[in-house]
């Protein structure tokens, strides 16, 4: 076939590839913007959820 040797069919291989790249960084980042993860809390400073690691959330937002 023809359209496979064409250069202009890689052309838009490349092009329908960034396009994908493009629209999937911008719902990204509208999808980082427009969400609310609501507050980190913790029950004990210093301790994770009932385990032994030593993380807390720096500044509690409740």
């Amino acid at each position: 076939m023809r359209l496979f040797r064409s250069r202009s069919f890689y052309w838009l291989l490349v092009g329908a590839g960034m396009l994908l790249v493009i629209l999937a960084n911008a719902h990204l980042v509208y999808v980082a913007t427009q969400s609310d993860p609501g507050c980190a809390t913790s029950d004990t400073k210093g301790q994770a959820a009932g385990t032994q690691i030593p993380y807390s959330p720096a500044k509690p937002a409740c």
